[in-house]
């Protein structure tokens, strides 16, 4: 899986990592939140577009991103459903790779692409509690802009 940085380029996991890392190395007094959501676009195909986001409260941050392409579903709720999988799947390898780090307390945030107008708002329930009960951190829209502004972006 490849992760592009808007500054740095193309990069693997392991390299977005150490970036990750050395970003909090700089200033180990700041607080930090760890941050990654999916936004998808429908074309021929569709396009699923997850980010990850270090954000150094109050100063900053950097945002690394990834894109899977794939065949149309049949659904909204499908399609949704699977944008939160692969943010609780890239999630879940970032906070093992956070613990193995000495990193254990950087909890790891979800923003999900769903919210209290529109089709999603039926799914907010459901997808809140996956996220919640794997362990994670949940936001839905206005709050997640992980998936409704930084995926959003590169989705297009």
């Amino acid at each position: 899986m490849t992760f592009i940085s808007p500054t740095k380029g193309p990069m693997s996991f392991e390299t977005m990592f150490k970036d990750i890392t050395s970003f909090m190395e700089e200033d180990k007094d700041a607080e930090y939140k760890l941050i990654v959501g999916t936004d998808s676009q429908v074309r021929e195909e569709v396009s699923f577009v997850t980010a990850v986001v270090v954000h150094r409260l109050g100063k900053g941050g950097r945002y690394y991103y990834t894109r899977i392409r794939a065949r149309k579903m049949p659904s909204l709720k499908q399609r949704i459903f699977y944008e939160a999988h692969l943010s609780l799947d890239l999630a879940s390898k970032l906070a093992a790779e956070m613990a193995s780090n000495g990193h254990s307390d950087m909890n790891v945030e979800i923003h999900l692409d769903v919210g209290r107008n529109g089709e999603t708002r039926a799914l907010i329930k459901d997808l809140v509690a996956v996220i919640v009960g794997s362990g994670f951190s949940a936001k839905i829209k206005p709050d997640a802009y992980g998936a409704s502004q930084v995926a959003d972006k590169h989705s297009k």
